[in-house]
């Protein structure tokens, strides 16, 4: 299994697990290695399992998933976490989004869909269901947290043009290859855009860099 992508499941419906377990034994670059149905518990086996992929739910009894999240994606060589939500129900999911998860998934995703999400994280990117992201993003952009903005004016200052055209891309949902198409470059050069922006704004991941594009003003 070590070339598989190890996947925890978090969900306190049974069901739910049943399905996406069922889903996955079908794919051979996935595996999953446990499952648990509240927050505290996912928190626990991501310790002892060192899964590469949490499938997260957001309401759970007790600890949710974003505290939940928040905590395992705290530290180097933490899981990536997809967050699992009916998304029109959860008001507070967009706490996520501070709290260290790389997407969303809706539940009512098409199956391969869900699967294609877990790899896309699992290989390092980021993904927010397709039609949730400018909803998404703009509610959180109109939930303020107290304190200074996390984006000043001066953190784009060593951002370059270009940058700023791919920063601006990403925060309107388009992947490596959109952008390329977009700014005719290659998806090479995309890519390498993207990860300097990582570096340069000091961002987790690719909701991190959506975030500050809305924050900066550069994705409306």
């Amino acid at each position: 299994m070590s070339d598989r992508v190890h996947v925890l499941l978090v969900d306190d419906q049974p069901l739910v697990r049943a399905g996406l377990r069922v889903l996955m034994a079908d794919s051979p670059d996935l595996a999953v290695v446990g499952e648990a149905g509240t927050g505290a518990e996912a928190v626990r086996l991501a310790r002892d399992l060192r899964p590469d992929v949490i499938v997260m739910d957001v309401r759970m009894p007790g600890m949710d998933g974003i505290e939940a999240t928040r905590i395992v994606t705290a530290g180097p060589g933490a899981p990536r976490v997809l967050i699992l939500t009916t998304f029109d129900d959860d008001e507070y999911v967009y706490g996520a989004l501070r709290s260290g998860a790389s997407g969303f998934l809706v539940k009512d995703m098409a199956l391969d869909d869900i699967l294609a999400a877990i790899r896309v994280v699992a290989a390092g990117d980021a993904l927010i269901a397709p039609g949730v992201t400018r909803r998404l993003i703009e509610e959180f952009a109109a939930r303020p947290e107290p304190g200074p903005p996390s984006l000043p004016p001066r953190a784009l200052a060593g951002v370059t043009a270009r940058e700023r055209e791919v920063l601006a891309l990403v925060g309107r949902g388009l992947s490596n290859g959109e952008i390329a198409q977009r700014l005719h470059i290659s998806a090479a050069t995309a890519k390498a855009h993207v990860a300097r922006l990582f570096t340069k704004l000091d961002a987790r991941d690719r909701v991190q860099l959506v975030i500050l594009a809305y924050e900066a003003g550069l994705a409306p």
